[in-house]
């Protein structure tokens, strides 16, 4: 994932680091916040220490205390948890089983009057087609839209990327991601307001990094210059992952045409990522032993789903719950994740498909 030339980059920055002293909030922070934003041309990146922070901060910056969020069901245990711990209640609502992600259709069905802001999931490194009808229904409600992007570094739709369609994103570098600081999130937005709220909360809510007045109830969510300095080498990495990613996502698209599963489409004007390789199996077949059967007599491994179990479905999240979501249930429990990475061979791929050919071969009809 770093190469020699990569790695020697990053531990000369981090001497440099430990040379001066600058360990937060420095210039490496500085050089990673402003490439970011570069490459997803947007006025504004704000480096923090986690993705589940980036969202968190910008949940606080709309303010959502007290209030509704919308939350698709199919998203990971942080979407939820950040609007809990900003001060609001989750509403979680359907998805479309064409793309994972909040339908249209389940978000209206989800607004009221007390409807504080909109969280809207880049399932896998896809931004889905109805995020410009999403957009729409919510600058019409007058409900800020809020992107969690943590999986769409470089993800584009119609030539706008991820971060660009709402008020504010929020990524994640956690070391699965495509790109990786180690630990770390951006805030990517338009929104002045927003990006210097960012800043302060970020920074135990302090008015100025070297004052000590406190204008908000901030936390310590600033990203190391260790960590940026990762992020920066590994960012310079984006467009030659996403080539390769690409690739053998075609290669499965190819082989996979003749299997009795359904691929998650990309549409022709949309750039994924492929974070996640995402197929459906068909209704019946036991996900978990078909999991068992690869790995134990294949040596394939296949990855996390996104995800296995919908958040209306969580323990932790019962008393939010109001009744059933029955896409996010069946999308949730039939899918599943092929590997896919970086660096991975074509020889990989066919290894992959060929497994999962034999094993379907025999627990389907």
């Amino acid at each position: 994932m770093f190469s020699v030339e990569d790695r020697e980059e990053i531990a000369a920055t981090i001497q440099q680091s430990l040379t001066t002293g600058a360990l937060t909030l420095g210039p490496a922070t500085k050089r990673f916040e402003d490439a970011y934003a570069a490459r997803h041309q947007a006025p504004h990146a704000i480096a923090v220490a986690s993705g589940t922070a980036a969202l968190e901060i910008i949940l606080r910056a709309v303010g959502v205390e007290g209030r509704e969020v919308v939350v698709p069901a199919n998203t990971f245990f942080a979407t939820a948890a950040a609007v809990l711990h900003a001060g609001g209640r989750p509403v979680f609502a359907d998805v479309d089983e064409h793309t994972m992600a909040l339908s249209p259709e389940s978000l209206r069905a989800a607004l009221t009057k007390d409807t504080a802001a909109v969280v809207h999931v880049h399932i896998g490194g896809l931004i889905a087609s109805s995020i410009v009808e999403i957009a729409a229904i919510c600058a019409d409600a007058g409900v800020p839209l809020i992107e969690d992007a943590a999986h769409a570094h470089g993800s584009t739709l119609d030539g706008r990327y991820a971060g660009s369609f709402g008020v504010a994103a929020a990524f994640s570098f956690y070391p699965t991601k495509v790109i990786t600081s180690g630990e770390g999130g951006m805030i990517v937005t338009a929104d002045d307001r927003i990006a210097e709220e960012a800043r302060i909360y970020r920074d135990q809510g302090k008015a100025g990094f070297l004052g000590n007045v406190h204008v908000r109830e901030g936390y310590a969510w600033r990203m190391s210059e260790v960590h940026a300095a990762i992020g920066e080498v590994h960012l310079r990495r984006l467009d030659e992952f996403l080539a390769h990613r690409a690739r053998i996502a075609d290669r499965y698209d190819a082989a996979l045409r003749s299997l009795p599963v359904t691929v998650l489409p990309t549409p022709a004007n949309a750039v994924n990522n492929f974070y996640k390789y995402i197929a459906l199996l068909p209704p019946g077949v036991d996900r978990a032993d078909l999991k068992k059967t690869l790995r134990e007599q294949h040596e394939i491994g296949l990855s996390g789903e996104v995800y296995e179990l919908p958040l209306h479905a969580q323990p932790v999240f019962e008393a939010y719950t109001r009744g059933p979501l029955p896409v996010s249930e069946d999308v949730c429990a039939r899918h599943i994740c092929l590997p896919l990475h970086s660096d991975m061979t074509d020889a990989e791929a066919d290894l992959v498909v060929d497994a999962l050919a034999a094993v379907l071969a025999d627990v389907v009809a």
